[in-house]
């Protein structure tokens, strides 16, 4: 019998959104009766795309430009040489792009899968789309309106991917079942045992007459890293929110030593400068490469979560997805207290819940006011009103279900929608070399204010500004390679860093400080930026330090340090026009062969700052500007010219 053609729905995602996107283009399509297979794109072998007759992707744009980790493998197999221009022919896809148009690159991945995907012979079945989280209804306000032409479009050349055509199909029940199985393991078939080792006593799980290492029961081991490791690795391997599975078990554990302000308390804003030791096991990293640390929630907030669910705290759980086909690894699962599962993988403070959390509420609201705002929520109509409620206001899962209190979600449900608690990721600020065996953050507590004057911050920021070194406080943390390479002691370099921007700039400074008293280094020009002289003039001392009797920042040295303080003259002053004010320095450091680094915010800085290049190449050199601009481009190829940007 001839297999049922599918729709294959494969995603790129960095931060989530791509995957809630494609999981939503999936229910629309179940919605029309149309079967979809629907994959991360890692999980995906590319060699067999020739072989499907339709294909959507959904793919986010990470950084200035760059592919989601998920997406590199997949994309340099696109890229092979071998292949031919009509290797996907016969091949039908569709493209929707997630990003910023607030960033130079705007959706710059989705765009070139799509010419890639086109100069393999694929055919398009709509142009592509390009959701804007500038839109005031975000990435959503260009998918809806994309999908009404996908279906239309996709039930023209293959019709029988819509046996009941494009229409919803009506009173279709898919509240019937979540995705996601919960397994209560109840006091009358689990026990706790005491088992006896030279470290203590530790309590062991039995449950069904198997027996499982508890590591949240090991009391007398409560402070031990290789218990509390197991414990997060535990709750994050049963969550079906898809951890990365090098993000489960924490690398090592950091001790935090120091923990200062760098800022003025009266300047409004508070950035810290962070210090810790190694304390589980040592990892090797290098200057440039950025910490991922998983915040603590407020345990006040889970305990109201917990409560407002009528959940049971003390409940030993296990999760699962019910279409999961690996049996062996479900029944190895590791039974859970159900509140160590919700405070170390959902995310019910601080991040908001997605459009299909609202659509799923209204079926389990019995006050039909609720229900009908919950629809309403949950419609094309009441899109940009969601976002507005939602988004804008960045409700949290809590609050939301406390504004809706005649809804009783099953926990499934929560489990499944509400978002993971995810590991938040920081420049490195310290060097291995000066620094030897301690890490140092530059960390900003993110505080702003909501269009409804709701005042919130940052979870992760906000956890670590308030942790006092002298409480033995332990981090679980992961290193990571960042998107600033390592320079050799010879290279020249241009760093511009505003802000935290100079946080990884530090990191470069000290280690060539420690590498010049070795040997001769070359000279470095860095330019930095902010509000006030003496309000925000982050590391002031260790820049003045290095700038000063022939230190690496220093004139005599062939580098410099050019600050712009924005607000200290009645004209905004900013890195841009430092950097225009030195541009002779400048261009002489790029004709020796300098690299250019920038790290900072990413809504206008690094497209101003590539802009004031190109002017100064376009000055400097005497060439148009347009001949700057190819220059700039293959000093980009050449990796010479690197960025890294956050929001």
């Amino acid at each position: 019998m001839e297999e049922k053609p599918k729709l294959l729905l494969l995603y790129a995602s960095q931060t989530g959104n791509a995957m809630d996107a494609a999981e939503r283009i999936a229910r629309e399509a179940e919605r029309r009766s149309c079967p979809v297979s629907l994959y991360s794109i890692d999980q995906f072998d590319p060699s067999l795309l020739p072989s499907q007759r339709a294909v959507i992707f959904v793919v986010s744009t990470t950084g200035q430009g760059d592919t989601p980790d998920s997406m590199k493998v997949f994309w340099r197999f696109l890229l092979q040489r071998h292949l031919t221009q009509d290797w996907l022919e016969g091949v039908h896809h569709a493209v929707f792009g997630l990003g910023d148009s607030g960033y130079q690159k705007y959706n710059f991945v989705a765009k070139k899968l799509d010419k890639r995907l086109s100069g393999l012979g694929g055919t398009p079945i709509i142009e592509r789309g390009l959701g804007d989280d500038q839109h005031p209804s975000g990435y959503e306000g260009s998918l809806d309106p994309w999908m009404s032409s996908l279906w239309s479009s996709l039930n023209h050349i293959y019709p029988s991917l819509f046996p009941n055509g494009v229409d919803v199909v009506p009173d279709m029940k898919l509240m019937n079942q979540s995705k996601v199985s919960v397994t209560y393991h109840v006091n009358d078939v689990a026990s706790l045992l005491y088992s006896t080792s030279s470290e203590g006593v530790h309590y062991i799980l039995s449950v069904h007459g198997k027996i499982y290492c508890s590591p949240e029961s090991c009391l007398t081991q409560i402070n031990s890293f290789e218990s509390r490791a197991l414990l997060i690795e535990s709750a994050r391997l049963i969550s079906p929110a898809r951890f990365p599975a090098d993000k489960s078990r924490p690398q090592c554990w950091l001790k935090m030593t120091r923990n200062c302000s760098l800022t003025q308390a009266s300047c409004g804003r508070d950035v810290r400068h962070l210090e810790f030791q190694f304390h589980s096991n040592a990892v090797g990293y290098e200057v440039g490469d950025v910490l991922e640390i998983i915040p603590s929630q407020n345990p006040d907030a889970v305990d109201a979560f917990i409560r407002r669910c009528n959940l049971d705290p003390e409940a030993f759980i296990t999760v699962q997805l019910r279409d999961s086909s690996n049996a062996a690894a479900a029944a190895s699962r590791v039974p859970i207290r159900l509140r160590t599962f919700v405070e170390s993988t959902m995310d019910v403070d601080s991040a908001s819940p997605r459009r299909y959390f609202f659509e799923v509420m209204s079926y389990f609201a019995t006050a039909e006011h609720e229900k009908e705002r919950l629809e309403y929520f949950a419609s094309a109509e009441g899109r940009d009103d969601l976002y507005q409620y939602n988004q804008k206001e960045r409700r949290s899962v809590l609050e939301v279900l406390e504004d809706f209190p005649s809804v009783q979600m099953p926990f499934e449900w929560l489990v499944q929608l509400t978002p993971p608690l995810k590991s938040r990721a920081f420049s490195i600020s310290s060097s291995p070399v000066a620094h030897p065996n301690e890490v140092h953050l530059t960390v900003s507590v993110v505080t702003w204010t909501t269009p409804y004057k709701r005042k919130r911050s940052g979870l992760c920021s906000k956890w670590l500004a308030a942790l006092d070194p002298q409480q033995g406080v332990f981090v679980p943390v992961w290193f990571q390679k960042g998107l600033l390479p390592v320079p050799s002691p010879s290279l020249p370099l241009i760093l511009i860093g505003p802000g935290t921007g100079c946080a990884p700039f530090r990191g470069f400074v000290a280690e060539r400080a420690v590498q010049s008293q070795h040997g001769p280094t070359a000279p470095i020009l860095f330019f930095f930026g902010c509000r006030n002289k003496e309000d925000d003039f982050l590391y002031s001392d260790f820049w003045l330090l290095h700038s000063r009797d022939g230190g690496v920042l220093s004139e005599e040295k062939g580098g410099g340090f050019y600050v712009a303080f924005s607000r200290d003259q009645p004209q905004k002053v900013y890195v841009q026009h430092k950097m225009q004010e030195h541009g002779q320095k400048i261009w002489d450091l790029l004709s020796k062969g300098a690299s250019v680094y920038v790290a900072g915010s990413s809504t206008k800085m690094p497209s101003d700052v590539m802009s004031t290049f190109e002017e100064i190449i376009s000055k400097q050199s005497g060439v148009p500007k347009e001949a700057a601009v190819r220059w700039l481009r293959a000093l980009e190829k050449a990796g010479r010219y690197h960025v890294e940007a956050w929001s």
